[in-house]
């Protein structure tokens, strides 16, 4: 009988072009594309350049198509993660998962749903479960393809006369799946088996309709039912709507013309890339690092993930004279346990979600330019992690700090070419995330997991200030959400919002600042509350002297006197705390447990009615020396109530006069004070070569907090080059150097010291 079923699968005629399955293409376009440097081999494109019109026409057609199903698909989901913020995104691939078109939102898996189908593919999926026209399948599997496990995809492939003419994709951010902790991204999970609820490129239905089997056990899987459901409408009716669509070009055009169109499109994606890259950048190398912090040491966590660490990411940037981008992360240290952990796919596809909003600003978002990229991601890093049981619902926290750099990167390579417009300090660190779970005020079990952290402040360019309150770097159409949408489904109400001043990094031109919301707990028959935040670490930091946006902080107040205090009309906190130095909250109540401290990360806390709790969404850096800044634009900042006056003083070094509230800049004194300043800089200043010596020796004496030791232990563990480019630079003996088991750190024994062993 096996033998029977294994004939018969073998004789099952193949799905790809020419009698080809799907692997044979997909090695064939691998091995042409490499070879001759350009996209299926194509070192002309004939039919754009023979027929540009009807070649326009057929891309017009199928981005605008991708566009408005997810714009139409969008009202169908009932989650205002989608609804409100855009968190979805459809995507047209070639038979061998190539992106072709996509869709505006979180573009990030134009990379990340193609590598779920090259899974497939190379997993001849072809042959066993099998790939059938009008199947569905379904993959959140972080190690395969995906950036965390809450962004879910569902792939189906789009069939023309018995071959496979491409695949529909479509992913939108799920409000829960089953994790150890509600809410989208816990921090509960330091392993795999604690992210919740994975599927692995999964057929999930046949025919165009969902296996009862998958139904039962997804909405069994989850606390969020309905917001699951009607997501999951929401991916198949886009991924639908594109397949009639690229069916009805076919009809129009013909499949041949089709074909030709689908390989010269993405070959012109990488030719318009690299002339981008030829005409912004310069040639050379421009190196830069991010760090975030992982206080995890006092949190409700297994013992040997208790400790407090920090993820390390350099990068270098080199810029070819072919125009070659290639970006390296060696250096990177290596994964830990906890939930901030990445995949090749996630960095890369992320990038791109960065350049189209700077190098590559057009609708042009494909494959192509993968093919004119090079990158260098370390294998055992927190980024490639060697052990399928690295956790990674939270994977964003530490994308996002990795990222900022890269827009420093290159915004020296903008300035150097003039282009000042497209500077940019970097990106706000997008968090606060405020999430929790329970049974919410309908009696359902649900989760929650606040999304205005798409509208955090824009870093300053070289010309103006970033803007306030209004972006994500993860999806660009910022919006915040309407308040009176998000209580509709979580048991919090809002007491108020307001922007916090000085939030935005000081400079020449700031950062744009961030905001806050205050929620008050009301409804819930059984509720939990945690923060995923960034901490104490910069992890944007100003460019050319400009400073990094305000560091992160957690407020929240449990078993409150807030109803005694309605009751009798007394004051209760509703805003105006915008210095964590001189808190007001505490004045308008009474409470038991009072947080209000730089741990910025928590874990599960029971959260009951009239408790309260505090959304903190981060500011954009500065560009700049602030003691450049034009007085009268600080002026206006005082009086906007967008910075704070000892900012105002001390940073920015200006004098004002107040009356009625209102400050007016004294400009003459205010140019002396800055030159005072200047001065004190200089007194306090040291040699380059003397400030070095210094460093080398609190380094040849490991003088660092335990964490930087620590950070340090696992890079030289994963990187010999890096290792090796460090002792130099610091001029550092051979036999020095610092490894892990001698901090009395915990460990689990998966962390091991490759570069050890092999000397």
């Amino acid at each position: 009988m096996t033998k029977l079923v294994t004939d018969v699968q073998q004789k099952k005629k193949p799905i790809g072009w020419d009698g080809k399955s799907l692997k044979q293409m997909r090695k064939e376009m691998d091995e042409i594309s490499k070879e001759t440097g350009y996209y299926a081999g194509l070192r002309s494109l004939p039919f754009k350049e023979t027929d540009p019109i009807r070649f326009e026409k057929i891309y017009s057609k199928l981005r605008g198509g991708v566009v408005h199903a997810r714009e139409t698909a969008k009202k169908v989901a009932a989650s205002p993660i989608v609804e409100q913020e855009g968190e979805l995104c459809f995507s047209l691939y070639s038979p061998e998962a190539d992106s072709i078109v996509t869709s505006t939102g979180i573009i990030i898996h134009v990379g990340t749903m193609g590598a779920a189908i090259k899974f497939m593919i190379e997993n001849e999926y072809e042959d066993n479960p099998g790939i059938n026209d009008r199947d569905i399948f379904c993959n959140n599997d972080n190690h395969v393809g995906n950036v965390h496990t809450c962004d879910v995809h569902t792939l189906i492939p789009i069939f023309w006369e018995g071959e496979v003419i491409g695949w529909a994709g479509g992913v939108t951010h799920v409000i829960d799946t089953g994790a150890s902790a509600p809410g989208s991204m816990p921090m509960g999970p330091v392993q795999r088996y604690d992210d919740g609820y994975q599927v692995t490129c999964r057929k999930i239905g046949q025919n165009d309709i969902l296996s009862k089997d998958w139904l039962l056990e997804s909405t069994r899987s989850v606390r969020a039912v309905k917001y699951w459901t009607l997501d999951e409408k929401t991916r198949i009716a886009g991924c639908h709507m594109i397949r009639d669509l690229v069916l009805d070009v076919i009809k129009e055009e013909g499949v041949d013309a089709y074909k030709q169109f689908m390989r010269e499109i993405i070959e012109d994606g990488r030719r318009g890339f690299v002339n981008q890259v030829k005409t912004m950048l310069i040639p050379g190398k421009y190196r830069q690092a991010s760090f975030v912090d992982v206080p995890f040491k006092d949190l409700d966590l297994p013992s040997f993930a208790k400790l407090n660490t920090i993820i390390h990411t350099p990068s270098e940037i080199t810029v070819h004279k072919d125009a070659m981008l290639e970006i390296d992360f060696e250096g990177a240290n290596r994964w830990g346990w906890h939930p901030f952990n990445a995949t090749p796919v996630s960095i890369t596809s992320g990038i791109w979600v960065m350049l189209s909003q700077t190098l590559v600003p057009n609708d042009r978002i494909n494959d192509g330019a993968y093919y004119a990229s090079k990158f260098g991601i370390p294998y055992g890093s927190w980024f490639n992690p060697d052990d399928i049981r690295s956790a990674h619902s939270n994977t964003w926290h530490a994308l996002v700090a990795a990222w900022s750099p890269l827009w420093r990167g290159l915004s020296r390579s903008y300035f150097g070419r003039g282009y000042l417009e497209e500077v940019n300090a970097g990106n706000a660190h997008t968090s606060n995330w405020l999430m929790g779970g329970g049974y919410d005020q309908y009696g359902q079990l649900s989760a929650m997991n606040s999304f205005e952290t798409s509208a955090c402040g824009v870093g300053a360019s070289a010309v103006q200030d970033g803007i306030n309150h209004s972006a994500a770097l993860w999806n660009p159409e910022g919006d915040m959400g309407d308040m009176e949408i998000w209580e509709l489904l979580e048991p919090l109400i809002f007491l108020g919002r307001q922007v916090l001043p000085g939030s935005g990094g000081a400079g020449k031109y700031r950062g744009g600042n961030g905001w806050q919301s205050l929620r008050l707990g009301w409804g819930a028959q059984e509720w939990t509350m945690f923060l995923a935040g960034a901490g104490v670490i910069a992890t944007d930091c100003g460019l050319m002297g400009g400073y990094p946006a305000a560091a992160g902080y957690r407020f929240q107040a449990n078993k409150t006197n807030i109803k005694e205090r309605i009751a009798k009309r007394l004051p209760i906190p509703l805003g105006g705390d915008v210095d964590p130095d001189y808190p007001t909250f505490e004045g308008n109540m009474e409470a038991e447990v009072i947080h209000r401290d730089r741990q910025a990360v928590s874990t599960q806390e029971e959260f009951v009615d009239y408790d309260v709790i505090m959304n903190y969404l981060r500011g954009g850096p500065g560009f700049g020396d602030p003691l450049e800044r034009n007085p009268k634009l600080v002026e206006s900042d005082l009086n906007e109530k967008y910075i704070l006056l000892r900012y105002a003083e001390q940073v920015y070094g200006c004098v004002f006069t107040e009356e009625k509230g209102i400050y007016t800049v004294d400009l003459k004194a205010t140019e002396e004070k800055r030159k005072e300043i200047g001065k004190r800089r200089i007194d306090r200043s040291v040699p380059t070569k003397e400030w070095m010596e210094g460093e080398r020796t609190k380094i040849l004496n490991k003088d660092a907090a335990i964490q930087v030791r620590h950070m340090y232990a696992q890079s030289f563990a994963l990187s010999e080059k890096f290792t090796d480019e460090f002792k130099s630079f610091w001029n550092i003996p051979e036999e020095w150097m610092i490894y892990e088991e001698e901090l009395g750190v915990p460990t689990l024994g998966a962390h091991i010291n490759r570069f050890k062993q092999k000397k």
